[in-house]
C-alpha cells in the first residue's frame, strides 16, 4: 500500500492556488490508489516554530545529555522525518511570496534537513539519506518567471540535498495579470495533471 504526503504552504489554507491544485492531484492519485493513505501537513495552519539557537542546539545535543525541552523540540523534527520517510509520493503546494517560497515552508525544511539523520557529509561531498522517493511540486505565481527562478532551484536543491531528486515540476504563473491568464495558467496545469496519472506511474 503507497503512502502519499501531502504539504500545504498557502497562507490561503484551502483557498489558495497552489492548496487547489494539489487537491486536484491528491483526488487523482486516491482515484488510483484507492487503498493508499493520504497523510496531510498543513504548515500555515499549523506552523512550525522557526529554528532558533536553542533549537538549533537540540538537534546537535547527545540525547543522553538533552533536557526535557530539547527532547520535546528533537521529537517534533523526528515526526516530520517519519512522514517522509514512510510517504512514497510527497507532493507540495508552493505559492511564491516575496521571489521566494513561505517562509513556513522554509522554516519545514530547517527541521528536517539534520545532519546524519536526513543527510550526511563524506569525502565525496553531503550525502542525501531520505531515497527513493517521486515529488510533485506545484509552484503558483503571480507573474511569470519561468523555471529557472530561484525559487525552483532552492526547492531542487534542498530536496536534492536530502536525497530527494526524482521531482516533477508544475508551474501556475501570471496569475495576477487577468482573469483570462490566471484560467489558461491553471487549466495547463490541470492538463499536466493528467498527463502524469497513468496507472504505471502509481504502481507503487
Amino acid at each position: 500500500m503507497s503512502t502519499l504526503l501531502k504539504i500545504q504552504s498557502s497562507l490561503f489554507n484551502e483557498h489558495g492556488q497552489s492548496s487547489a491544485l494539489i487537491d486536484h492531484f491528491v483526488k487523482n492519485w486516491q482515484e488510483l490508489n484507492p487503498e493508499g493513505t493520504v497523510v496531510n501537513r498543513n504548515l500555515a495552519e499549523n506552523p512550525i516554530p522557526h529554528l532558533d539557537l536553542p533549537r538549533f542546539q537540540a538537534f546537535a545535543t547527545n540525547p543522553s545529555e538533552m533536557t526535557e525541552v530539547q527532547r520535546e523540540v528533537v521529537a517534533q523534527s523526528d515526526a516530520l522525518i517519519e512522514e517522509l520517510n514512510h510517504a512514497d509520493v510527497i507532493v507540495l503546494g508552493v505559492p511564491m511570496y516575496n521571489f521566494q517560497v513561505p517562509s513556513v515552508l522554509h522554516t519545514y525544511f530547517d527541521h528536517i534537513a539534520r545532519a546524519d539523520v536526513t543527510f550526511r557529509y563524506s569525502a565525496d561531498g553531503p550525502e542525501g539519506l531520505i531515497k527513493g522517493k517521486k515529488a510533485y511540486i506545484f509552484i503558483t505565481r503571480g507573474g511569470v518567471y519561468g523555471e529557472d527562478h530561484a525559487q525552483t532551484n532552492f526547492l531542487r536543491e534542498i530536496l536534492g540535498f536530502i536525497g530527494i531528486t526524482d521531482i516533477e515540476f508544475i508551474h501556475a504563473e501570471g496569475l495576477a495579470i487577468s482573469e483570462d491568464t490566471k484560467a489558461e495558467s491553471l487549466a495547463a496545469a490541470e492538463q499536466r495533471i493528467m498527463q502524469l496519472m497513468p496507472k504505471a506511474e502509481f504502481a507503487l
